[in-house]
């Protein structure tokens, strides 16, 4: 298993970006999962289906399960918020994870940098960040000449540029141990 992180701002194209890449990834023959990060409270539950009765009462982890698909929902109830490394060890292997969010872990990331929304990039306080994708100039100052750096409309180079940078789970994970004991 190899993970990559997409980083940027809020309506930077994250998203959108993943949902390119996936097919992409998948019609090369590889399985995908993705975790995201929300700072928002979500919830996928529905208030008077049995699985939100279950929570409501007080269940700490809710599974619903059925032939297509199942989901586990577990309660923080005030608990500390799991870290990416606790969110890895949850998956199932597969060939490639998608990280979106938790830009403030180590693990490899490309930025995703849209010149619009008038943020500034996040590579230069994070030395995890390996590449860009973006919509300001290939030549724009700031960006090293050394780092990878492809427009939106190139999904194949995406491709090739997220298979080129994702590292195997146990680099990940030593990554993340390290960074949390700095």
């Amino acid at each position: 298993m190899r993970i990559i992180g997409l980083a940027g701002w809020s309506g930077a194209g994250k998203t959108t970006l993943l949902v390119r890449a996936i097919p992409a990834l998948r019609s090369r023959g590889l399985s995908v999962s993705t975790l995201k990060q929300t700072h928002h409270s979500f919830d996928i539950d529905r208030p008077g289906k049995d699985s939100f009765r279950h929570r409501e009462a007080g269940a700490t982890e809710v599974l619903i399960a059925s032939p297509y698909r199942f989901a586990l929902m577990h309660e923080l109830r005030g608990g500390p918020e799991p870290s990416l490394a606790d969110h890895l060890a949850r998956l199932s292997a597969v060939d490639l994870v998608l990280v979106e969010g938790f830009k403030q872990e180590r693990h490899a990331k490309i930025e995703v940098h849209r010149a619009e929304n008038g943020k500034p990039f996040l590579f230069p306080q994070d030395a995890s960040i390996k590449a860009l994708v973006s919509d300001a100039p290939q030549d724009a100052q700031l960006v090293p000449r050394d780092m990878p750096h492809i427009g939106f409309a190139d999904i194949d180079r995406i491709v090739d540029l997220i298979l080129l940078l994702a590292l195997p789970l146990e680099e990940t994970l030593q990554r993340l141990a390290a960074s949390a004991s700095a």
